[in-house]
């Protein structure tokens, strides 16, 4: 069964840092885009950071400067590095990856993983 696991959620105090990791696992034959995304109570889930498989980058305004995504392809891992965490950036957290299972590819999304930061 193919699945996107998140991991690395937390309670932090504000200018605290965080690692998030989101592991594909299944019979997959290769991955493309992947993402992380991130949904505050009562708001919409909204794009945080995306990564191509060759590794091009791009990020939200709110948290460039602040946050790395990266991806370990060998492993079908991807991360997010949070540094100099805000209150705001409080939200669950989502991973998404566009997985190659012939003979289609087709979006998977994790279960979502609580960041909480503390003022």
């Amino acid at each position: 069964q193919v699945q996107l696991v998140e991991s690395g959620g937390g309670l932090v105090q504000a200018g605290g840092s965080l690692r998030l990791s989101c592991a594909a696992s299944g019979s997959i034959f290769s991955i493309n885009a992947m993402g992380w995304y991130r949904q505050a109570p009562g708001k919409q889930r909204e794009l945080v950071a995306t990564i191509g498989n060759s590794g091009t980058t791009n990020y939200a305004g709110s948290v460039k400067g602040r946050f790395t995504i990266s991806r370990d392809n060998a492993k079908n891992t991807m991360y997010l590095q949070m540094d100099s965490l805000k209150p705001e950036d409080t939200a669950v957290y989502y991973c998404n990856a566009d997985l190659q299972i012939p003979p289609r590819t087709s979006r998977y999304w994790g279960q979502g993983t609580q960041v909480t930061v503390s003022s």
